[in-house]
């Protein structure tokens, strides 16, 4: 697949927030291209994140979003060998700076190095810590006007891989909770999509 030719594939997926191993299983028979799991709406623990996982490896790209845009969170999540993170609430380009330096190991962050699944209990280290900068997407949600107001700034933050907005939350920091068809939350939702798209799909060409 050439550079340009990612962007313009759509990739469908769904949600898990729940533990049970059958449905993980489902999911990953399902022809999805990826799963969000989810951490920060569901009672979903860390051990069964790792269970998902470890079920789905290999069949489907498995995303987890984290509770929160915190260190210690990030890093013990992406120990369980998932494909990537989705961090939440990301207002500002220093709290997507802080995704970035919690998700990437040295140089480009500050992410710990330790044994763990994510590299087979140390089996292919070398290999799992050579190419992580590179092979985890990074994602970021932008689901408040303060996103919205500052979402240039964000923009310049290197390392970020993709945005999902957050309809409801976004409504409801304008005051308009749940009002997705509002002129106003429309309106900034339309404005971060254009935002995010590239020069090639603006042109047809690619990279």
């Amino acid at each position: 697949m050439k550079d340009g030719e990612k962007f313009k594939k759509t990739m469908i997926g769904t949600l898990l927030s729940i533990s049970a191993p059958q449905v993980a299983e489902i999911i990953a028979m399902s022809g999805f291209d990826w799963v969000l799991i989810d951490m920060e709406h569901s009672a979903i623990s860390l051990e069964s994140v790792q269970n998902a996982i470890q079920i789905m490896e290999g069949k489907i790209q498995t995303i987890v979003r984290v509770p929160s845009n915190d260190e210690v969170w990030i890093k013990r999540i992406l120990d369980t060998g998932c494909d990537g993170i989705l961090v939440p609430m990301v207002n500002s380009a220093e709290e997507a700076k802080r995704v970035v330096q919690a998700s990437k190991y040295p140089l480009e962050g500050r992410r710990s190095v330790g044994l763990s699944r994510a590299h087979k209990y140390g089996a292919i280290f070398k290999d799992y810590v050579e190419n992580a900068n590179r092979d985890l997407v990074i994602m970021i949600q932008c689901e408040h006007k303060e996103a919205v107001r500052n979402f240039d700034d964000i923009l310049e933050v290197r390392g970020i891989d993709s945005v999902f907005i957050g309809p409801y939350d976004l409504s409801a920091s304008m005051g308009l909770t749940g009002q997705l068809t509002h002129p106003d939350v429309a309106a900034a939702i339309q404005e971060v999509k254009d935002k995010c798209k590239r020069p090639e799909d603006l042109t047809g060409s690619s990279a």
